[in-house]
């Protein structure tokens, strides 16, 4: 594993893990301001955007505490081949439990959702979504990979992250940075995600895993590993990969917690 192992943080409960995810990412905020004027961030949905909530939307208690919206350029860390108003879009449900809450005056994103023209054709739809990527991390040089400034993430059941997912021949993609699967084996089967190499790629990467649904997993992906997606984030990225958990989705794994200062 490169530098030190994934940081794993557990908290009592949501409410006291909300304000160390904020100071989390208004560090990485800070740090990609200064890098370029912007911070670049990619999302997935499940119930990232609800915890999300807590985290960002707050009012600052100090300059140091401030969320600076409209400095955010938000990526989907995948999407569901489904119109942007569809319950099962990423996008829609970003929008409904984030971005439709953010108070008057706090600042509003730039967001990239998909190009829904292309929603019958999934790898014309990731090639454009790719095209987003290029024109943001590129703007006419020759980069491999994008660096995401933060990658906010969770975790399935089965150990999957973006749409990447145990054991799928997708996992070995090195080429393309966002890829399509037609074939997922939780549904709705049609998406496109970042590639594992994007993904791994980011300046810093950021799980929020909560709820003792996740514990079985949680032990598998930090004491087996197994080639679960998720662990396999943890062996590439190293120290710059952080956890957010609280104390039901980490009762009985063996990892040292760090603590957060």
């Amino acid at each position: 594993m490169p530098g030190k192992q994934p940081n794993l943080y557990a908290f009592s409960d949501l409410e006291a893990l909300a304000p160390a995810l904020r100071s989390y990412i208004i560090t990485c905020q800070n740090a990609g301001i200064t890098r370029h004027d912007v911070f670049k961030v990619a999302i997935s949905g499940g119930s990232l955007p609800e915890i999300l909530v807590k985290a960002l939307l707050p009012a600052p208690k100090s300059d140091e505490d401030t969320i600076k919206l409209d400095k955010w350029e938000i990526f989907l860390a995948d999407e569901r081949a489904v119109p942007l108003d569809h319950e099962d879009s990423n996008y829609g449900l970003l929008k409904k439990e984030l971005l439709d809450k953010i108070p008057p005056g706090q600042g509003q994103p730039t967001i990239h959702p998909i190009d829904v023209e292309f929603l019958e054709d999934t790898q014309e739809l990731a090639d454009q979504y790719e095209k987003k990527l290029v024109n943001s991390f590129a703007k006419g040089d020759s980069v491999k990979l994008p660096i995401f400034d933060l990658l906010l993430l969770g975790t399935g059941p089965d150990g999957h992250t973006c749409s990447l997912f145990p054991g799928h021949p997708l996992l070995r993609e090195t080429d393309a940075w966002v890829a399509p699967i037609d074939d997922s084996p939780k549904p709705p089967p049609r998406r496109i995600t970042l590639t594992l190499p994007v993904v791994t790629h980011a300046v810093k990467i950021a799980f929020i895993a909560t709820g003792d649904a996740k514990r079985d997993i949680m032990k598998e992906i930090f004491e087996q590993g197994n080639g679960l997606p998720c662990a396999l984030v943890n062996e590439a990225t190293g120290e710059r990969c952080s956890w957010f958990t609280d104390a039901a989705a980490v009762a009985g794994v063996s990892f040292p917690r760090r603590s957060f200062l």
